[in-house]
């Protein structure tokens, strides 16, 4: 067994468009050949699939991660909406525990971070959504 990756990208219409891990490699470190011109000035939904595989073939789905791309005037990834992402992710790391005070005051930002995170960069799918996505990872004779 392995673990393998797979990428899709979301369109309006909700069809999958699915983007090799080397692909989605050059998109993320910026390359230009990497870029998605369609998709420029745009905010993207995608899916991230992890899963199981047994001789390189698909058998089991561990972890589906939805979120949002943006992406600049050329096609790249937004650069600065990408700071702001890693920024509010730190936010979402819980104090720790040397710091916390005894008071009344309970310092929450963690939580709060963690909910802005949430509504700006992820989303959920539909179930029609989730069951095509499933079947485009494994095939059509599963679930």
């Amino acid at each position: 067994m392995g673990i393998g990756l797979r990428i899709f990208l979301i369109t309006e219409d909700d069809s999958l468009r699915r983007l090799s891990v080397a692909q989605f490699e050059r998109l993320r470190r910026g390359e230009l050949e990497g870029r998605l011109p369609e998709y420029a000035n745009k905010q993207i939904r995608y899916a991230l699939v992890v899963l199981e595989t047994e001789n390189r073939k698909p058998v089991a789905i561990n972890m589906i991660q939805y979120a949002y791309l943006f992406f600049d005037s050329e096609g790249r990834l937004d650069a600065t909406n990408l700071e702001q992402a890693a920024r509010l992710a730190l936010d979402m790391v819980p104090p720790i525990p040397s710091e916390i005070r005894n008071g009344r005051v309970i310092d929450a930002h963690h939580q709060f971070a963690k909910k802005r995170y949430d509504y700006q960069y992820k989303w959920t799918p539909t179930p029609e959504l989730e069951t095509a996505l499933v079947k485009a990872v494994l095939g059509k004779h599963h679930g």
